[in-house]
């Protein structure tokens, strides 16, 4: 079981747009598509490009920085098979939105 942790509240990120937001020292780019959300790490594995404020098209979105594109339902990458970036539960419940980190790992 990880962390639960509010990250957003419902109007801040609108249908059909992405967000970026820091949560317990980690950048999460949060995306609403079709009345869900999800929740993916911010940093683009390419160059640490920011997601959140990446262009969204449907369910893709596409990195500013050099255009790797991510489908942020899976966090799969649209051309490469083999690279799939970290996602995150999301809960939406009366107060906001939140995800779910995992527990940190002790040395």
């Amino acid at each position: 079981m990880g962390n639960k942790v509010r990250i957003a509240d419902v109007d801040q990120v609108p249908e059909g747009t992405a967000a970026e937001f820091v949560a317990e020292d980690r950048i999460i780019a949060l995306f609403h598509v079709d009345g869900q959300y999800y929740a993916m790490d911010g940093v683009c594995p390419h160059a640490g490009g920011p997601l959140g404020e990446g262009s969204l098209s449907g369910n893709v979105v596409t990195c500013p920085w050099h255009g790797w594109q991510f489908d942020v339902t899976t966090g799969q990458h649209c051309l490469n098979e083999r690279l799939c970036h970290p996602t995150f539960p999301v809960t939406v419940e009366a107060d906001g939105i939140y995800i779910e980190l995992p527990e940190a790992i002790s040395e």
